[in-house]
């Protein structure tokens, strides 16, 4: 079985044999479905192997390759009159430079532009009557290009790759790129420019659609007088999975995977039960047919390691992602965004909105004040929240959709507020102990000494109790050696932090952990300040009746989900559980 990890040209993927979940169904959906489209997804989740599937159903010069293409998937089987009938011409944004400043840019941008053109005159040179004049302002090439289409029977279908993305990077490069974006999307600026022109030959000149791909919709915002005639399919139900992969399609493919490396039949379901939780999570609908999808070049990267190796990668997360979290970096610069990064972490508390924010622009970004749902909904376009059903006044909540993105949070998080080797290096050295020996006191005494007071300085304070789960979970995190989540559910209860060694990983000293906080407030301990709180030895902390019945509770919650784990995991299970109290965000007893 081939794996087309990082390949997005979908001819050679067809017939080289590679692995291809078919969505060829919705290519009659999107037909019906306008003439302008926009899909937005996060990156790297498929949107230009899709572009590179229509280039070549449509395209006019691969009308003998059809049967070979299209044959054996969906659309070949009843393809649609419009299959092979137009010239095809890509442009991809993010081959536009975006250094230098707005002219610099813009001369970037038609140099681009001129490079397609020149290119898809080469390739229908045959069919196209005259000559196109190619001119260093690459609007005027782009009309002479359209006035020779003109004069054939066929019109030109125009595909955009990652519409924003050179933009983008201009935006959060540094100090200076809010103005060299307000000089390309505003006014006469390149990008507004060249929209208007798009919508324009679309008016009877030539160009019958666009489909155009894109993260957010932050520069169609602060476009839109120029084009506001392309139609938004991006979170409706019935493209919610044309990019990406659902569980029973991954269930297969493992299956096979398993088959050839001749494992054990059982361990396609503890494979499967490992992609769910750092993988699966993603939903781009608010309509219940949606589903939750699988991040596609995530489940790649593993399956082609898996089938490759016959083991799993020890790095679930895979490279060409990790980059993802300069986004939540970005995110955190903006006015309220610190806070904002941090809750999302309270698995216990999804955020929640009214409604999913369209009308961004780089405004209303940078200056405006800035609510919750706002934020959240910038995180949502950039793939680091997804939709996770609603709450009980009907608001839609977003969450993080998996184990990987949750990664990208805590490491941001890990290097803000604990910098430097030093620390790092103590940080790496009390969580050893605890992982193998399941020892509290260094773990704790780090987290009391290092982390609660810069938590406390840095006005995140969102709750108490979501202080100090935040704080553990940033100190333990370890994809390599746990699956590890907060809000665990086990049976009807949710446990507090769970770290549950993985199944390529217990042949080593690791041990299983589940934690139970419980939290007082300084006055709900009688005759004790700060002061004395900081100097009482923990055992007499510890006999305090406030605090043992705190304990009590914990550990009756704890047996419940040792009980559980054990049924679940059996003799495979290493489990110590802990419960712990804080103090007024100053001790820790346990």
């Amino acid at each position: 079985m081939r794996f087309p990890y990082g390949l997005a040209n979908f001819q050679p993927l067809i017939e080289e044999g590679y692995l291809y979940i078919d969505r060829t169904d919705r290519i009659r959906r999107i037909e019906d479905g306008g003439k302008q489209l926009l899909l937005l997804r996060p990156r790297r989740f498929g949107k230009s192997l899709w572009l590179s599937t229509l280039e070549n159903y449509y395209d006019l010069a691969k009308a003998e390759q059809f049967e070979t293409l299209f044959g054996g998937l969906t659309i070949g089987q009843a393809p649609t009159d419009r299959h092979n009938g137009y010239f095809i011409m890509k442009w991809n944004f993010s081959l536009v430079d975006p250094m230098g400043d707005a002219e610099a840019i813009r001369a970037a941008l038609h140099r681009h532009i001129n490079v397609e053109i020149q290119a898809t005159v080469a390739k229908y040179r045959a069919d196209l009557p005259g000559d196109v004049d190619v001119q260093e302002d690459a609007l005027i090439s782009f009309r002479s290009l359209l006035a020779a289409i003109s004069r054939t029977p066929h019109r030109l279908y125009l595909l955009i790759d990652e519409y924003d993305n050179f933009a983008n990077e201009v935006l959060v490069s540094h100090q200076q790129g809010e103005g060299r974006y307000q000089e390309l999307v505003g006014g006469e600026g390149a990008i507004k420019t060249l929209f208007k022109a798009i919508k324009d030959a679309a008016e009877g000149r030539g160009l019958d659609r666009v489909f155009i791909t894109g993260v957010s919709p932050v520069v169609l915002a602060d476009i839109t007088s120029g084009y506001n005639v392309v139609k938004d399919i991006s979170r409706e139900p019935e493209y919610a999975d044309l990019c990406g992969f659902h569980e029973a399609e991954i269930r297969g493919v493992l299956e096979g995977v398993v088959s050839d490396c001749k494992l054990p039949p059982e361990r396609a379901n503890e494979a499967l039960d490992l992609m769910r939780t750092f993988y699966n999570g993603y939903n781009f609908s608010l309509e219940p047919e949606g589903g939750q999808i699988y991040n596609p070049t995530l489940a790649l990267y593993f399956l082609e390691h898996f089938a490759d190796r016959c083991h799993y990668p020890e790095e679930m997360l895979d490279n060409n992602l990790a980059m993802d979290r300069n986004r939540i970096e970005y995110i955190a610069r903006l006015p309220r965004g610190e806070a904002i990064v941090s809750a999302a972490l309270d698995s216990a508390h999804p955020l929640s909105v009214d409604r999913l924010e369209q009308r961004f622009g780089v405004e209303r970004m940078l200056h405006a004040p800035q609510t919750e749902g706002f934020l959240a909904s910038l995180l949502y376009f950039f793939g680091v929240l997804t939709y996770s059903g609603r709450d009980p006044l009907g608001k839609l909540k977003l969450s993080i959709p998996n184990l990987v993105v949750r990664k990208l949070y805590v490491e941001r998080i890990q290097e803000a507020l604990l910098p430097g080797y030093d620390l790092d290096r103590e940080r790496r050295a009390v969580c050893d102990r605890f992982y193998a020996g399941g020892e509290l006191e260094p773990l704790c005494d780090f987290i009391e000494q290092r982390y609660l007071p810069v938590f406390d300085n840095r006005d995140l304070r969102w709750s108490n109790e979501l202080v100090v789960k935040t704080a553990f979970l940033v100190t333990l995190f370890n994809d390599i050696a746990y699956i590890m989540d907060s809000e665990t559910a086990i049976a009807r209860g949710y446990c507090d932090l769970s770290l549950i060694v993985r199944p390529d990983r217990r042949q080593y000293a690791l041990l299983d952990h589940v934690i139970e906080f419980k939290h007082l407030k300084l006055g709900e301990l009688p005759g004790l300040d700060s002061e004395a709180l900081a100097s009482m030895p923990r055992d007499e902390l510890r006999a305090r009746p406030e605090v043992a019945r705190l304990l009590s509770e914990a550990n009756t919650q704890l047996a419940g989900y040792r009980k559980t784990l054990e049924g679940l995991y059996g003799d495979k299970l290493k489990l110590r559980t802990h419960a712990l109290v804080c103090i007024g965000l100053l001790r820790f007893v346990w």
